[in-house]
């Protein structure tokens, strides 16, 4: 989730980036803003907020991006969905009853639901929505292949028969990424692969589409037809209560420009401000830091594993050792530390319930001896190795620098190639090597959610089937993929957590990937102004207040 900042340029350094987030703080805000009417103080019932990112793409099966997650979560209603400690809720549904066999699993809707149109919501909206949304996600697409139907039984209930043991239903129903949306059945028969424009939802906020003006606004009003729980909010569960009128995201590509914006009061929050700015911006009485995600994200190195030297796994051992046991210099690097971040060994993520040591005591010390060992089982020969460094995405291109720097203390040729995120995005397709194709590469760097990381079969990095059809890297490795498929029918506790100790070892042994430490975006917030600010992956802006201004 790494914020781009103008300029873009190889070398840049959080020295840099401090240096430009105090100017702005200290820039007279109207002059930045052109006027200040671009922000003149709106309604008390009004929340002005500056995203991460424009909103282009309204479909959230479509695009799993989070931008257009937090635009699902204004419009559209959830079947289910996770509280703060990633404990599944139900949301639009009343009642679930599973038989004993566990292969019948019963749905009831609560009283009272309805679309922006008008039109109540039935057990038919809730079916097409699944099936659209299980097409493109691989683990409800796995649900419905072992699935024997899918019927509505009346307009409010509906049953899922499955042919054989699936035992994560309701935490596939109820995933963060992607998000089960409700749709109009309408909608929601569009092709999967086809996006959705017209937004007729079943949350509680409309998307006010005279008012959108891309690159610029995007405004939500609140919905008051909407029927929210009577729990208390927590994470994306709970009653979903609609305290404020309006939310208008103002786009502020520049995040020193936000975090300006934020201090001079013309806006109310912001969704990702970056590590610098959040020291800055700590100095200011009237500002609140927070963490929305009590599993925050995790920092990642892919390795290509088609081509040499990373089509051994021992080369692929000893960089994730390297990696592994210099954590923390990746984490300084970025600025996350403190409450921003930390060391974490466990691969599956610390904090959360797949998080297991077995196999990581080879992580306790750095031990470059050991590393130029494995790097010589595996036959590495002092070949280049190309490491993609994206320069206008701020803390990735500060992690590459950093393992350029590792790579050569150990001895190892390391080509650090400079490229905007968009030329990476695009060259990671590439499966030749760089040998081979000016294009080809060996490492690049990135971030997961931890809530999707921690998850075997959510992890796209970790899938390792042997089609090259899975995620960039195209690892292979069938026992890997039986592990996860074993994972599907687990039901117990005990017997979940003995599998993850098996998976964990087979991924230390095959290392996929290297993780680089656990950070945890923040959020920004007026807290003379704003209270009850709630979410997960994503802010959502039920349950929030607006006490002045």
């Amino acid at each position: 989730m790494s914020m781009k900042i103008a300029g873009g340029k190889r070398g840049m350094s959080r020295r840099s980036v401090v240096a430009a987030g105090a100017g702005a703080l200290a820039m007279p805000a109207a002059l930045r803003f052109g006027s200040r009417g671009a922000f003149a103080q709106g309604a008390r019932a009004t929340v002005k907020v500056a995203p991460e990112v424009d909103l282009k793409i309204f479909d959230p099966v479509w695009t799993t991006a989070t931008i257009t997650s937090t635009h699902g979560y204004m419009v559209y209603d959830t079947l289910f969905s996770v509280d703060s400690k990633y404990n599944v809720k139900p949301q639009m549904v009343e009642k679930h009853e599973v038989s004993a066999d566990g292969l019948t699993h019963s749905f009831r809707l609560r009283d009272g639901l309805g679309f922006s149109d008008g039109s109540p919501v039935t057990s038919r909206d809730c079916i097409a929505s699944i099936k659209r949304w299980a097409a493109r996600f691989g683990k409800a697409k796995i649900m419905m292949d072992r699935s024997q139907s899918l019927t509505a039984i009346d307009e409010k209930s509906f049953q899922l028969k499955l042919k054989e043991p699936f035992g994560p239903v309701l935490e596939t129903l109820g995933a963060v990424s992607p998000v089960l949306f409700v749709m109009r059945e309408k909608e929601a028969d569009t092709d999967p692969f086809t996006q959705v424009t017209e937004v007729v939802g079943s949350g509680p906020f409309h998307w006010v589409k005279d008012e959108w003006r891309p690159n610029n606004r995007v405004v939500y009003v609140k919905n008051p037809n909407y029927k929210p729980r009577s729990e208390a909010a927590d994470g994306y569960a709970g009653g979903k209560v609609v305290k404020i009128e309006r939310v208008e995201w103002q786009v502020i590509p520049d995040p020193a420009v936000q975090s300006a914006a934020l201090v001079a009061g013309e806006l109310d929050y912001l969704t990702n401000p970056i590590a610098d700015q959040v020291r800055l911006m700590r100095a200011n009485p009237n500002i609140a830091i927070g963490f929305l995600d009590p599993l925050g994200w995790q920092f990642h190195f892919r390795f290509n594993s088609l081509n040499k030297p990373f089509d051994n796994p021992k080369v692929r051992q000893a960089i994730q050792m390297l990696i592994e046991t210099r954590q923390e210099d990746y984490l300084s690097a970025t600025g996350q530390t403190g409450d921003l971040g930390r060391v974490c060994l466990a691969p599956f993520v610390c904090g959360s319930p797949n998080e297991t040591m077995v196999g990581t005591d080879r992580f306790a010390k750095y031990d470059p001896e050991r590393i130029r060992a494995l790097l010589k089982e595996g036959g590495y020969n002092g070949e280049p190795i190309v490491v993609m460094d994206p320069t206008d995405q701020v803390n990735l291109h500060l992690i590459a620098q950093v393992l350029d720097g590792h790579l050569r203390e150990l001895g190892v040729k390391s080509d650090l190639q400079s490229m905007d995120w968009s030329t990476l995005v695009t060259r990671r397709a590439i499966k030749a090597s760089p040998q081979a194709d000016r294009g080809g590469w060996n490492i690049f760097p990135t971030a997961w959610p931890s809530a999707i990381m921690m998850d075997p079969v959510l992890n796209a990095p970790l899938e390792s089937t042997c089609e090259q059809k899975n995620w960039f890297g195209w690892p292979c490795d069938p026992e890997m993929e039986k592990l996860r498929v074993e994972y599907l029918a687990v039901t117990g506790e005990a017997q979940r957590k003995a599998l993850m100790d098996r998976i964990q070892l087979r991924f230390l042994d095959q290392a996929p990937y290297a993780y680089a430490g656990q950070y945890f975006p923040p959020i920004a917030y007026r807290k003379d102004r704003l209270k009850g600010v709630v979410g997960i992956l994503s802010p959502v802006y039920w349950n929030m207040e607006k006490i002045a201004g």
